[in-house]
């Protein structure tokens, strides 16, 4: 059982290893939500040009191609496989990972892994998926799409600025179950319910940085 009288780690900005910062800090999150807020945007108006609710789109670089691109059989096929244009769908996710971003404490890592990791399903695949449909719009479309591009890198840069707070969380439910073994113990931790070892667990990683 849980001891009532142990006390929760009060330090919600300590360096974690492997890195000599906090990955859940506000300086580390409020960029991400920034990006992905003007990513939001972005397409956000790609998909008002696909509902047809705006007549033209943007685009300083390659002339008509946005509007090829998501006029493309591509884009209107994934409309009926998902029901929404693909724009939509990605400003919803964008959405997602700033409202992931803002959401919880600064160590979140260890109180609220749960949400962490929905943070990295959101955002890390949603890269993985950007890049896919740019490598399409040339080999596949056969033109370019300076707005997607813009949002494809984004949507890496997130990627790679998402990483680190994950990593440190799925190695703190790793160092829970290294020491209990215990599945219910782990999923305690998963969903931030307060016990000895996963207490102890985040002491050592926290100590580990001092």
């Amino acid at each position: 059982m849980f001891d009532q009288n142990a006390q929760i780690d009060s330090d919600l900005n300590a360096a974690v290893p492997p890195y000599s910062y906090n990955p859940s800090a506000w300086s580390q999150r409020v960029p991400i939500c920034i990006l992905a807020g003007i990513a939001t945007v972005i397409a956000s108006y790609m998909a008002l040009y696909q509902w047809r609710l705006i007549d033209s789109v943007w685009d300083p670089v390659f002339g008509d191609g946005t509007a090829k691109v998501l006029d493309s059989k591509v884009a209107q096929t994934m409309d009926r496989w998902i029901g929404i244009p693909d724009a939509a769908l990605g400003a919803f996710a964008y959405l997602g990972d700033a409202v992931l971003g803002m959401a919880g404490s600064t160590r979140r890592w260890q109180y609220r892994p749960w949400l962490v990791l929905l943070f990295g399903i959101d955002v890390i695949p949603l890269g993985v998926v950007s890049s896919v449909l740019v490598i399409l719009q040339g080999t596949v479309v056969g033109y370019w799409c300076f707005l997607c591009l813009v949002t494809a890198v984004i949507s890496l840069i997130l990627a790679y600025w998402a990483y680190d707070e994950v990593y440190v969380s799925l190695s703190y439910l790793w160092r829970v179950w290294s020491k209990t073994h215990s599945w219910r113990e782990l999923g305690y931790a998963f969903c931030g319910v307060p016990s000895e070892q996963a207490l102890a667990a985040g002491r050592e990683i926290v100590e580990e940085a001092r």
